[in-house]
């Protein structure tokens, strides 16, 4: 359900704050109702940058309702209101926005400026057992209503600090001034802000605690914020699905399962909360799920590839590897484009684990070939990054520094910089770090707005050998900022790696590992493996191989630090366990696959 700003019907523009706090207090009070799923305001104009940006205090029924339809709305509130002789008349009707049949139609009169009485019985007839709101103090309201409405920061800021000073148990206007610290760089002035927040209100005090957990990037922290507002607004869409992603994160598959289900229970038709729910359930090892799952999202999505995609993925994470070609190819057939191709590498990844190289040859050269049709200049970067993948790191070698040279200049040039980068990782993981850091210099001469994060990578990774504590102090002073801390810890564990400081590089894979989850990549399991393996822990290392990593939808400066030594790793382990056989086999492709010829 979404409620749309209501309308001011009267003669006094002064009242024009009211349809705002209508929206928003009615939408509070409805989320606690476990037979709604209301959506916020902040949502409906999140959409602003697609739609284009209405007056945020138009009425809603005309700056809102294609947003709220968008949004997934199945039922539409529009309302009006106006004072006359004492009394404040406000009028609300429910929509089906697909048969624009009205559902419900209320109207209330209470005594003039009982905005909040006004809506507290309107919040009734809908759900008889929605919640307060946050706050009785009118001047709080409007203080909040007025600062988000108003185009200015500073006039905001001063709004939202009235807000709290009218009632200090108000927890809205804390969130507001917290994103108003975080806006001018002042992570510490935000979280000071969140820190004095007391809220009276369970929903409001669960959303500063998640607030305060995101903003220390405490995942487990989330779990519990987000549990807590689950329980007092049970049909938030968002907060079951943000439940669901922070268990998954955390690798609680089991329980991100049962929040992905809350979610698709509330909106069954949600592709992206059924995406979501097929790949938790692949992880929890639930494939009969999964697979049913990501069904029902390709009916309801027939032209989508994404849910072939998705069913390839979790194909092949169970060990179906024929099957999974055949899902990146249905995918690839429905869409060419989507991904930039990216279906046909998968499909040859997928051969490589089933060992069939000659099918995984032939995918990729239709990859490639279909890159070049799409003018992508980098084509022939993809073609020897395949070549190095797959154990030709000669023929790669050749045909990569040729390109590179021959396009350090004009309108190429940013391909020769992604060229000129992989060949430095190439030299790092031959050992040659002179030779990379030459190369690092050239990809930064030649690179461009698509090829700079490369370069500046290649450039870090190709310093001179040092010991963890000094790799570490690079890292901090690349990545200053704190929403950088998963990219600052992921380069590291690949310089530590690179420079064979194993123990380093194990802790803080685990750290990346625990923290980030599957988001961290396809390849830290594998690394945090290889830094196990190297350590003396194989047992450890074992279940992080067990898997098949899902394939790259692109490949990237760092697939060879993880791929194909996947197999060498799994052949160690192997051994280890006394699987001879098995071992056997693994190694025989990582040596088909690592030849340098």
């Amino acid at each position: 359900m979404a409620i749309l700003r209501f309308e001011n019907v009267g003669p006094d523009p002064a009242d024009d704050w009211m349809g705002r706090a209508f929206s928003e207090i009615l939408t509070a009070q409805l989320a606690g109702a476990a037979s709604i799923s209301a959506i916020p305001s902040n949502h409906l104009h999140g959409l602003d940058r697609t739609l284009g940006a209405r007056p945020i205090s138009a009425p809603g029924i005309s700056a809102e309702r294609t947003a709220a339809i968008l949004s997934g709305a199945t039922v539409i509130g529009y309302g009006d209101y106006f004072e006359q002789a004492g009394k404040l008349r406000v009028n609300l009707t429910l929509r089906d926005p697909r048969t624009l049949k009205a559902v419900q139609t209320i109207a209330v009169v209470v005594p003039a400026g009982e905005v909040l009485r006004a809506a507290g019985e309107i919040a009734r007839r809908i759900a008889p057992r929605s919640a307060p709101y946050g706050t009785a103090n009118r001047a709080a309201v409007r203080d909040y209503v007025d600062a988000l409405e108003t185009g200015n920061g500073d006039a905001a800021i001063a709004l939202a600090q009235q807000a709290v000073a009218a009632d200090p148990r108000f927890g809205e206007p804390y969130v507001l001034l917290a994103n108003a610290w975080l806006q001018q760089g002042n992570r510490a002035g935000a979280l000071a802000m969140l820190d004095r927040a007391r809220p009276a209100d369970p929903a409001e005090r669960a959303r500063i605690e998640l607030e305060r957990a995101t903003l220390r990037n405490d995942a487990p922290g989330r779990r519990v914020a987000l549990e807590a507002l689950v329980k007092a607004t049970p049909g938030d869409l968002e907060a079951w699905s943000g439940l669901a992603e922070v268990c998954y994160t955390l690798r609680q598959y089991s329980e991100a399962v049962k929040a992905y289900q809350k979610a698709q229970a509330i909106d069954p038709d949600n592709g992206n909360v059924l995406n979501e729910l097929g790949y938790a359930a692949a992880y929890s090892g639930n494939l009969e799920l999964a697979l049913s799952t990501l069904r029902r999202y390709a009916t309801l999505r027939p032209k989508d590839p994404n849910p072939l995609d998705s069913t390839g993925d979790v194909l092949l994470m169970a060990g179906r590897l024929e099957d999974a070609t055949n899902s990146y190819l249905a995918a690839a057939r429905l869409d060419p484009s989507f991904q930039g191709g990216a279906d046909l590498l998968k499909a040859a990844f997928s051969r490589v684990l089933a060992g069939d190289m000659a099918r995984a040859n032939e995918f990729d050269r239709q990859y490639v070939a279909a890159r070049a049709a799409a003018h992508d200049t980098s084509a022939p970067v993809y073609a020897a990054q395949w070549l190095w993948l797959t154990g030709r790191h000669q023929e790669a070698w050749r045909a990569l520094n040729a390109f590179a040279k021959s396009n350090e200049t004009g309108p190429t040039h940013e391909a020769a910089s992604r060229a000129y980068s992989n060949l430095a990782m190439w030299s790092l993981l031959s050992g040659d770090r002179d030779t990379a850091a030459q190369l690092a210099q050239k990809a930064a001469a030649a690179n461009g707005p698509a090829t700079a994060a490369d370069a500046i990578l290649a450039r870090f990774l190709a310093q001179p050998s040092a010991p963890a504590a000094e790799w570490t102090a690079r890292a901090a002073q690349l990545f200053r900022s704190p929403a950088q801390e998963t990219l600052r810890q992921e380069v590291l564990s690949y310089a530590l790696l690179l420079d064979k400081q194993f123990a380093p590089a194990a802790d803080t894979l685990q750290r990346l590992y625990a923290a980030a989850g599957p988001a961290a990549g396809e390849g830290i399991p594998v690394l945090l493996a290889w830094a196990y393996v190297e350590t003396g822990r194989i047992p450890e290392a074992a279940p992080l191989l067990r898997a098949d990593p899902i394939p790259p939808a692109a490949i990237n400066l760092f697939t060879p630090l993880y791929f194909p030594r996947l197999y060498q790793l799994r052949a160690q382990v192997a051994e280890s366990e006394g699987h001879r056989d098995e071992a056997e086999k693994d190694r025989a492709l990582y040596r088909e696959l690592s030849a340098s010829r």
